[in-house]
């Protein structure tokens, strides 16, 4: 049910130089839609034509200026969760309340928001449907819960709010912990999971995730005003994805197993003394099956997701593959700033020497 075309549309995207946002301007300056880009810092690599604004989402009132005359916005910001607890609830509470709150005052017609399913917890159902109650467990999937209240209540004034509830989304661009799971495979390493890894982790690839986004600013008013889980269809165990990564290393690396509860304590206690970038709420989603239900977002947006986990990951590890032989050594290293950073292994870096 399709009733609005792009071609032409103003679409203002939030977060526009990160992974998500940049890959959702091509995409939709590609549509032939009018962009502009809202970020702390410009992407050198816009397409041309986008228009591309330095501003932090956080001040209405600089964001209210982009906004008049706009069609659809998306707001793709959210601060990750390495960062310090304060700056995840400004930015993404703070934020979130900033552009809807411009939003609604420059009268834009619909809002695209994207969440995450972190605002499930750790949900014992699998697979988890979007009926399923906010239980945050963390900072981050606190503020995350906090922000979809907050476009409920945008929903009730009056205000088109689409929430797209993604799992985890790699992809070219990528990096995250991801790196560290490319680096040892690259290295020839061995790579550890929890137990014998063979719980059900839903992932979803970048390209899918912009395709629900374009399906839900294409929709018709009644589906625009529905929340909805995107991932993966196709997806395995950890430990057969983890070993495909290793396998299209070429190494022989192979997928170890550690005991869950020594290794939970031991990453636990890192994390508390920042010295591992394992946060807890991660360490907890590693020990059982994680994935939620999609059927909302295909019988109702269309949504066909067309990568598999594995397919997305093998995608990733080749452009990071790519992007490794023309850098200097050691110059991957980041602070997981954004989705883009390879994110400090701390002690782990270390401990990739036993494998």
């Amino acid at each position: 049910m399709v009733a609005v075309e792009l071609t032409g549309r103003h679409v203002v995207v939030t977060g526009s130089s990160g992974m998500l946002g940049s890959a959702l301007v091509r995409r939709l300056a590609a549509d032939g839609a009018e962009v502009t880009g809202v970020d702390r810092r410009p992407d050198p690599d816009a397409p041309d034509g986008v228009e591309q604004v330095v501003a932090d989402v956080r001040d209405e009132e600089s964001v209210l200026t982009h906004l008049h005359g706009a069609d659809a916005v998306v707001h793709c910001v959210a601060a990750l969760p390495s960062y310090p607890a304060d700056e995840i609830r400004t930015i993404t509470v703070g934020g979130t309340r900033a552009v809807l709150g411009a939003a609604r005052r420059a009268g834009t017609p619909r809002f695209v928001h994207i969440s995450s399913t972190a605002v499930y917890g750790l949900p014992l159902i699998v697979p988890t449907p979007v009926s399923h109650p906010r239980e945050p467990v963390d900072t981050y999937s606190a503020a995350k819960a906090e922000a979809e209240v907050l476009c409920e209540e945008a929903r009730e004034a009056g205000l088109r709010v689409t929430m797209l509830r993604p799992k985890t989304f790699v992809g070219p661009g990528r990096m995250g912990l991801f790196s560290m799971l490319f680096e040892w495979a690259d290295e020839g390493r061995n790579f550890p999971v929890l137990g014998d890894g063979k719980v059900r982790t839903q992932m979803l690839g970048i390209d899918d995730l912009v395709e629900a986004i374009v399906l839900a600013l294409r929709a018709d008013d009644e589906v625009a005003m529905g929340t909805y889980n995107i991932g993966a269809a196709e997806f395995g165990t950890l430990r057969d994805d983890f070993q495909a990564v290793l396998d299209a290393a070429g190494h022989g690396g192979r997928v170890v197993g550690l005991p869950q509860q020594p290794t939970v304590a031991v990453l636990s206690a890192l994390g508390k003394a920042g010295a591992s970038p394992v946060y807890g709420r991660l360490i907890h989603k590693l020990r059982r099956d994680s994935y939620v239900d999609i059927s909302e977002s295909v019988t109702r947006l269309g949504f066909r997701p067309r990568q598999s986990n594995r397919d997305a990951i093998l995608a990733t590890f080749d452009w990071w593959r790519e992007q490794r032989a023309g850098q200097e050594p050691g110059s991957t290293a980041g602070g997981g700033v954004t989705s883009r950073d390879a994110w400090r292994q701390g002690a782990l870096a270390l401990a990739k020497f036993l494998f």
